[in-house]
């Protein structure tokens, strides 16, 4: 009889092992699938970054003569469009207006004008920056100076 109770309990242990290891596998390839989508989300996202750009740049630089023309509020429509699904998408633009405080995490200096206070500031954004979630993505292209901040 004890012969066949450590067999049935090397049996168990076996499958018990088995059940483990199948289970480690399943986590490992959920992961794997999960970091796959979300290469390849980022590697949409970074495609289409230059197209908004362009957008933008164009849409700023609308001339006064054509700001009531249909065609220039298509364009202005089209640029919503896609930072609304974009944002659809967990991709949301860096806070980077002039006077937001320099966070080399999230913008990227391009040049450092002279100032007369203590502390980094974004004095113009020269290309927008995205973050995806929490991570950054691509850095915000600013123009930094110094000033004093008031509290």
């Amino acid at each position: 009889m004890s012969k066949k109770q450590d067999k049935t309990a090397e049996l168990t242990a076996d499958l018990q092992r088995l059940r483990a290891d199948f289970e480690n596998y399943r986590k490992r390839v959920e992961g794997e699938k999960e970091a796959a989508r979300a290469a390849g989300k980022v590697s949409v996202i970074f495609k289409l970054l230059p197209v908004l750009d362009d957008i933008e740049l164009a849409t700023a630089h609308v001339p006064n003569t054509l700001k009531d023309d249909d065609w220039a509020k298509g364009v202005q429509n089209l640029t919503k469009k896609l930072e609304k699904n974009l944002e659809a998408m967990d991709v949301r633009k860096i806070e980077a207006k002039p006077g937001t405080p320099f966070n080399p995490e999230q913008h990227e200096a391009i040049t450092m004008d002279d100032g007369d206070g203590d502390h980094e500031v974004v004095a113009e954004e020269l290309r927008a920056g995205y973050k995806l979630g929490t991570d950054v993505i691509r850095p915000a292209m600013v123009r930094v100076t110094k000033q004093n901040i008031d509290k």
